[in-house]
């Protein structure tokens, strides 16, 4: 009788045991497949200057400001000028509207000469726009951040650009390329599949950019694909033995032998 117990407790611990086994993976499943949901669509922005968080439409902006910048051959003080401009104007938001009739990015005005408003809401075009008036900036590396900007944007209160320098540099070290691996993204699964578009992305990227396979410019095309990849539907860009992955793209850039011999940057 005795053992006829002891059989049949063990074969309850064994149930007990099997059925504790399966709820946690069941759990842990689940949980893996709700993670992306919960996560959101963020951006986040990694030097040793600091951490942003952006969204992902404010990163595609600072990708594509960076991206002309590094086409027109400006140094990274340029790239933070244009930051603090585009961060105090618009927080990089491509706004239909603004004061008087201010648009865009950095805001500039049709009435100013800047360019008619469909025009300058294309941040390519607006972006192409701040800069050549920069450069016409007597000195313009050797001054403060916010007084470069306020020698473009020439707005009622130039000492605003100020506030924004370290988020600057902390976006010019990054998008620049200068420090690599720092732009990782994620976003949920789409409710429909996004198609699969990496000649339109590339396209686009050599609208902005020009030549993309400079090294040098590996890690600024790798961060600007990496924020347009919801776009795009990119599910994967390696390079230098890493890749980021649109399905744990919280984790960012992590070692990958399939990226072991990626000499320049690939999409996927």
């Amino acid at each position: 009788m005795r053992g006829h117990v002891s059989r049949t407790a063990l074969a309850i611990v064994a149930i007990v045991v099997v059925l504790g086994g399966g709820i946690f993976f069941g759990a842990y499943y689940l949980l893996g497949r709700a993670k992306p949901f919960a996560l959101g669509e963020h951006c986040k922005i990694t030097t040793s200057d600091g951490t942003l968080d952006l969204d992902i439409d404010q990163s595609e902006i600072a990708a594509t400001i960076a991206a002309v910048a590094a086409r027109r051959g400006l140094p990274e003080r340029a790239l933070q000028i244009a930051y603090v401009t585009a961060i105090q104007e618009s927080k990089l938001a491509n706004l239909p509207y603004g004061d008087r009739d201010s648009v865009g990015v950095f805001q500039q005005r049709p009435s100013q000469g800047w360019g008619t408003p469909a025009q300058l809401q294309d941040p390519v075009y607006a972006t192409r726009k701040f800069f050549v008036a920069l450069e016409k900036v007597k000195n313009y590396r050797r001054m403060s951040l916010h007084e470069a900007a306020q020698a473009v944007q020439r707005s009622a209160d130039g000492s605003a650009y100020a506030q924004h320098e370290m988020q600057a540099r902390i976006l010019a070290g990054a998008f620049s390329g200068r420090v690599p691996k720092a732009v990782r993204c994620w976003y949920p699964p789409p409710e429909k599949p996004v198609d699969f578009r990496p000649e339109e992305a590339r396209k686009q990227l050599r609208r902005e950019l020009g030549d993309d396979t400079a090294a040098e410019r590996a890690w600024l095309v790798a961060g600007w694909y990496v924020t347009h990849a919801q776009r795009y539907g990119l599910r994967e860009i390696r390079y230098d033995g890493l890749s980021w992955t649109a399905a744990d793209g919280h984790d960012g850039w992590l070692a990958s032998e399939k990226a072991s011999g990626a000499s320049k940057v690939r999409v996927l």
